[in-house]
């Protein structure tokens, strides 16, 4: 009996010690993610995990700033209904990223082959909403030559592009464009165009183009099929 009261008192007076929350939180701070075990061969030939025991990335910041849409290179036929139906080429660079902003350039060139139909230009964009957005809007600044037939001009070009992204990375999207040559002034010219682009591999697209030109000399039109080269 006087054993079995000696273990009570002992068992009151010398209480368990158990870990706090705060001290369990404490310890699982102070472990460093490097110190994780991973293969050295795996952790060698992935650049994601090796960024990510760095630092840990804030991932929807990321999606939010890399870009929906990529910088293409295009090559294709045009044709050209209201000038009887002539053929011709176009080719052109679409939105160069200057650094990490929402700036790029583009620029473009297409003609017929008898010559009918020049235009020439680049310009300056500036997407308004974050580049990883579905949607976006980019006010456009530059620099076009129009000639159509007898009729020629040339100087700013202001307008706006609006973009709906189906498929990230360049996969999918629509485009708007409406601008005008030289505004305000006798020989403006105003341009509207619609450009629907699809990827069929990872680096090349097919796109379709319709453009509607309307100036105080001639309302003229110009559909094109454009392959595209991601880069």
């Amino acid at each position: 009996m006087a054993i079995l009261i000696f273990n009570l008192i002992l068992g009151v007076a010398i209480p368990v010690r158990c870990e706090t929350d705060h001290e369990i939180e404490s310890t699982l701070d102070d472990e460093n993610p490097s110190d994780i075990d991973i293969n050295p061969e795996i952790l060698e030939s992935s650049p994601l995990l090796q960024r990510w025991l760095e630092e840990v990335p804030n991932v929807l910041e990321d999606i939010d700033k890399d870009p929906s849409f990529t910088t293409r290179i295009r090559l294709g036929y045009s044709q050209f209904p209201s000038n009887d139906d002539n053929g011709g080429i176009n080719l052109g660079i679409e939105d160069i990223f200057l650094g990490k902003t929402g700036l790029t350039v583009s620029a473009d060139y297409y003609n017929s082959f008898n010559g009918d139909r020049v235009s020439v230009g680049s310009d300056l964009r500036y997407y308004i909403l974050p580049l990883g957005s579905y949607i976006n809007i980019a006010p456009l600044v530059g620099y076009r030559y129009i000639e159509s037939n007898n009729f020629n001009t040339d100087g700013v070009n202001l307008g706006v592009k609006f973009i709906l992204v189906l498929s990230r990375t360049g996969a999918a999207d629509i485009s708007v464009t409406q601008n005008f040559v030289s505004p305000g002034e006798s020989e403006e010219v105003g341009i509207t165009s619609l450009s629907v682009g699809y990827a069929i591999t990872s680096q090349i697209r097919l796109s379709a183009d319709i453009e509607r030109q309307n100036s105080i000399e001639e309302e003229d039109s110009r559909v094109g099929i454009v392959l595209e080269w991601i880069l």
